[in-house]
């Protein structure tokens, strides 16, 4: 494993993925602790449903503070097993990027598992591109510059919001970015049945993932619930894939990538050796995490129109 990864794993606390409130708390206490440095260049406004241009759920926003024109969009989805998480959990990723890459992010805090089954958390997720494709010129933002991205579970979410999108003629996507996604249900691939013990992330909490989010229709889920099933990928939205070596999702991700690439999609596959699930957001001052976020920007840069 690369050498600074694993110095960091030493100090890694890992939750009880059987005690969703401690794991929920747990997540809290790390993000008051992490102190989350804003850039000069960047201010936070939190957005809840009683707001004049009333978003369909809370949210948080990363917004540049001065531009000339506007400024791409990004829709961020956070992780957490679709049971965990918050708008403010990927505080550090999202205020960078807003500083970085010159974007409008946008966090919603959607309805988690198992209080909620699918769709309630995609539905959150959707109904707030939409909201952001509709009012993204009041804070400054571009909705023809469209991205979509999302870690983990939130790379489920990402992938299915859109698949919706392109079914339904909703908002233009200009850019996907899927970082160690989670894809598929079914849990059949070789790595899934490799890492079974694995520091972060193994097989059975991906088990206990499904279960929770897909409740009574486990096994047998409906359509954008678990991308991977999804037969057409054509005509879907530029693609950032980001899978690593030591993941129990490494090859749906891929898989999901290549499918992309041969349905005749624009892709960027980046599979990283020496890596673990969600390596970038755990251990993001690792060189090779630095790297990953370089890309992240790259990205994003590009989908704007002035890039093109």
């Amino acid at each position: 494993m690369d050498a600074e990864l694993a110095a960091a794993l030493i100090m890694f606390e890992r939750g009880d993925p059987d005690d969703i409130a401690s794991e929920r708390l747990r997540l809290r206490r790390l993000h008051a602790d992490s102190g989350v440095r804003v850039p000069d260049g960047v201010e936070i406004i939190d957005l809840d449903p009683q707001h004049p241009s009333a978003p369909p759920v809370r949210v948080r926003m990363y917004r540049p503070r001065r531009r000339e024109g506007l400024t791409t969009c990004l829709l961020w989805l956070h992780g957490g097993a679709f049971a965990y998480g918050f708008a403010e959990l990927d505080d550090d990723l999202c205020v960078r990027l807003a500083a970085d890459a010159d974007a409008l992010v946008v966090s919603p805090e959607y309805r988690l598992s198992p209080e909620h089954h699918f769709p309630a958390g995609f539905d959150d997720c959707y109904a707030t591109l939409e909201w952001l494709a509709r009012e993204a010129h009041r804070f400054g933002g571009d909705a023809s510059a469209l991205a979509v991205g999302g870690s983990s579970a939130g790379g489920a979410l990402a992938a299915g919001v859109c698949l919706k999108a392109r079914d339904e003629h909703g908002p233009a996507i200009r850019q996907q970015i899927l970082a160690c996604p989670v894809i598929d249900d079914r849990l059949q691939t070789a790595s899934m049945q490799t890492y079974t013990d694995s520091a972060v992330f193994d097989r059975r909490e991906a088990e206990l993932m499904w279960q929770r989010y897909l409740g009574p229709q486990h096994g047998s889920p409906p359509r954008y619930a678990a991308p991977g099933r999804e037969a057409d990928l054509s005509g879907l939205p530029p693609a950032y894939v980001l899978t690593a070596a030591e993941d129990p999702l490494r090859d749906e991700g891929v898989d999901y990538a290549v499918r992309l690439l041969l349905a005749g999609n624009t892709l960027e596959l980046h599979h990283v050796a020496e890596t673990f699930h969600s390596f970038d957001s755990i251990v993001p001052t690792a060189g090779v995490s630095q790297r990953v976020y370089a890309d992240y920007v790259a990205a994003l840069r590009r989908c704007h129109p002035e890039a093109q």
